[in-house]
């Protein structure tokens, strides 16, 4: 077991691009929690990725079953997510976010196309979560969209806890 995990509740790993406005990253109140543990992918980082949900897009949807492993989650723009990618080694489990719940960040990008579902980093750390049967709301602290994004999660279909 990983000193950052507790009984309950599978650890977070958090890999972030260099490029990475911190300004920008939905998960900057996250730093300090210790069950998340983030790495810089700067240049010649490898990170042995066996044994991890991956969040990934176009993966089968995560769910319950995938609750006994702990979270990876690539944090970068879409444009540069397959670098991130190629840090990875080792063969983890790719999962999806489950379909129907939309983004509440507001996407500004006019040279690229976000996939349409994408979702912001703490909103796809906060849904593979509750979907896994660990719902923290306090994942979602001092995330500025965070009362729109339980809105669309509710419309979606998703049980949310009290709080």
């Amino acid at each position: 077991t990983s000193r950052f995990r507790s009984p309950n509740v599978p650890s977070v790993t958090v890999i972030t691009s260099p490029r990475e406005k911190l300004s920008k990253c939905t998960l900057r109140f996250l730093r300090d929690r210790p069950d998340i543990t983030f790495f810089k992918a700067a240049e010649n980082f490898r990170f042995d990725a066996t044994g991890f949900t991956l969040l990934a897009v176009d993966a089968p949807p995560i769910g319950p079953k995938d609750a006994d492993r702990p979270i990876l989650l690539l944090d970068s723009t879409w444009r540069l997510l397959p670098s991130l990618f190629n840090c990875l080694k080792g063969a983890p489990v790719e999962r999806s976010i489950p379909d129907g719940v939309r983004t509440a960040y507001p996407r500004k990008s006019k040279l690229f196309d976000d996939p349409d579902a994408g979702l912001a980093s703490v909103e796809a750390l906060f849904l593979a979560q509750l979907v896994v049967g660990n719902p923290d709301l306090s994942l979602l602290e001092g995330y500025h969209w965070r009362d729109e994004f339980l809105v669309n999660v509710r419309e979606a279909g998703f049980e949310l806890p009290e709080g």
